[in-house]
């Protein structure tokens, strides 16, 4: 619904309303969608391309502005500029119904799709496709946080998924190969191969090549291991991953 400026009955579109409850009265300030977010993640600097008028109000709908004797009371000051900063930042936004329901829709769908790239069936290591992950995240009864992004809920959704579904699904393997100098093979197997799950293949020749299956979370550490031990002399490949998700069921 647009929003009149009393003043000149400007109409505002594009609008979300951040409020702040203090001294006892509500005050709101109109901003521009998505600019509340970029000002708080330091995005955006510039007050004037957050704001969609620079004032503060008791009721924005309305167009109903805060008296400056309310503003002094409650803020200590009656700079509008540092009272819709003070807002801008300590705010709750204002969001209607069938936009959360969007915003929750869309993060729920970024959230399978995140997970259905990284997780497979354990018998077959084979990929999920999106709507099915997004049945089995009803059956596990996953609820959504739409103020977090998605990538931040994924691994919290796969062991709700592998706790409270029927769907059997792990995370998927990486197939990688290490290449080491075989003089340094010996002191290294034990903790080279301590997080991996699978040792397919070994060589040993001048040098020591082994292939692997191992959690993605391991490349750091197995890298991270090299690099103190043979110090530029191995290298770690990435031969293979999952296969990408498909939306169909």
């Amino acid at each position: 619904m647009p929003i009149n400026q009393p003043s000149n009955q400007i109409k505002l579109t594009n609008v979300s309303i951040v409020r702040l409850k203090k001294g006892g009265k509500r005050y709101e300030i109109a901003c521009y969608k998505n600019k509340v977010q970029e000002w708080r993640n330091g995005v955006e600097k510039d007050l004037d391309d957050v704001l969609q008028i620079s004032n503060v109000f008791i009721n924005v709908s309305k167009g109903e502005v805060a008296k400056s004797n309310d503003l002094k009371k409650s803020f200590g000051t009656e700079d509008r500029t540092k009272i819709a900063r003070e807002i801008l930042s300590k705010g709750e936004v204002q969001v209607g119904e069938k936009e959360r329901e969007h915003d929750i829709a869309a993060v729920r769908r970024e959230i399978a799709t995140l997970v259905a790239e990284k997780c497979v069936d354990p018998a077959t290591q084979a990929p999920y496709s999106v709507s099915i992950i997004e049945k089995a995240m009803t059956e596990a009864g996953y609820s959504v946080r739409a103020n977090k992004n998605a990538k931040s809920q994924v691994s919290e959704c796969i062991k709700a998924l592998q706790s409270d579904s029927t769907l059997p699904i792990q995370r998927a393997k990486m197939r990688i190969r290490v290449v080491v100098p075989a003089a340094n093979i010996d002191d290294l197997r034990e903790r080279l191969l301590d997080g991996v799950d699978k040792l397919e293949h070994e060589d040993k020749g001048e040098e020591w090549s082994g292939t692997m299956l191992i959690d993605p979370g391991q490349f750091r550490v197995i890298s991270e291991l090299l690099n103190k031990t043979v110090k530029g002399k191995g290298r770690v490949e990435t031969l293979t991953f999952n296969t990408s998700a498909t939306t169909g069921s």
